[in-house]
């Protein structure tokens, strides 16, 4: 035998005796198993939810507003804050109760939803009864507010006074955002015993404020209900998650 022929059979011996490297197509590994479903899922962050943040600066101004534009003795005062508290604690209840009923807290975050409408129509009520112009859709104050991002009620406030140097009779952009009242345009309001009888827009615009918070409020409380509606049916609710749970352990 030669030393070539030698030297090539303990090649083959010892490549034979070899263990397969992890990525060799010779070796199978087993996959690691998935982590067991949880029967108690994560539930409970409300705080954290935008609806719910925004519910809660609603509720705060609608609060304010009550107290200093409705008399206490009318029911629509106690209604309007009743309306404006339904729709910030349900969002929190229907989140506590996600663990063991996800039936419940789409119940509970429509229950909010509704409510919250109904506060809206609230506002609407006393800007049209008392001859006060509802914001259009397209209005500029409109987005100007939402784009402020304002977190608590004094910073809304601080935004109402400054709209309200812009648009009151004596402001930069006159009565109503139009422009100021000009000598030409005076002989149209000379009916008006005095420019003292024009009302403040204080009401006007706060009331307004809060119609625009509460709508965007309205606007992720419905993504949320078409995001839990879409989880509710594809993974079903907590007697599913009981039964693969169960099934799992068996």
């Amino acid at each position: 035998m030669t030393l070539y022929s030698i030297g090539r059979e303990l090649f083959v011996r010892n490549f034979v005796r070899m263990k397969p490297m992890p990525d060799s197509p010779g070796k199978s590994f087993k996959k690691a198993a998935p982590a067991p479903e949880a029967l108690l899922q994560v539930h409970g962050g409300y705080r954290h939810l935008k609806s719910f943040q925004v519910a809660q600066l609603a509720y705060d101004l609608t609060v304010r507003f009550c107290d200093r534009y409705i008399s206490k003795r009318s029911r629509t005062h106690d209604q309007m804050v009743q309306a404006a508290r339904s729709g910030v604690q349900n969002i929190a209840e229907g989140s506590k109760a996600s663990g063991t009923s996800k039936k419940t807290e789409l119940k509970l975050t429509n229950v909010a939803r509704a409510s919250l409408e109904e506060l809206m129509l609230d506002y609407e009520d006393y800007l049209r009864q008392r001859r006060l112009p509802l914001w259009a859709r397209e209005d500029p104050r409109r987005k100007a507010l939402v784009a402020r991002r304002c977190r608590t009620v004094e910073e809304v406030a601080a935004w109402v006074r400054e709209q309200h140097g812009l648009d009151g009779p004596h402001g930069l952009h006159g009565r109503h955002g139009r422009p100021q009242t000009t000598a030409q345009s005076m002989k149209s309001i000379q009916s008006i015993k005095s420019i003292a009888s024009i009302p403040s827009t204080y009401p006007e615009i706060a009331a307004n404020a809060a119609h625009v918070l509460i709508g965007v409020a309205c606007v992720l409380l419905d993504r949320q209900l078409t995001s839990l509606a879409r989880s509710f049916e594809a993974e079903g609710g907590f007697t599913e998650r009981l039964y693969r749970v169960r099934s799992s352990r068996r």
